[in-house]
């Protein structure tokens, strides 16, 4: 068999390769686009000069990560 086939009818499809979108081409995800990945809040620079000040830093880094779900 295949390493990429269709199942149910087309209404599975089965990737064992590589799945390559081409520059221009569109991957929709329940009729929206797919960007990779969810976008969250952009993390400012950490101007840190101590470990404490570092530590809360990094906290709100984890904060926002968990958040948008993509740590547990």
């Amino acid at each position: 068999m295949s390493q990429n086939y269709k199942e149910n009818g087309g209404d599975k499809w089965v990737v064992g390769g590589t799945l390559e979108i081409k520059e221009g081409a569109s991957f929709l995800v329940e009729g929206k686009p797919f960007t990779g990945g969810t976008l969250i809040e952009s993390q400012e620079e950490s101007n840190a000069t101590t470990v404490a000040a570092l530590r809360d830093d990094f906290n709100e880094l984890l904060v926002k990560l968990k958040a948008a779900g993509l740590m547990k």
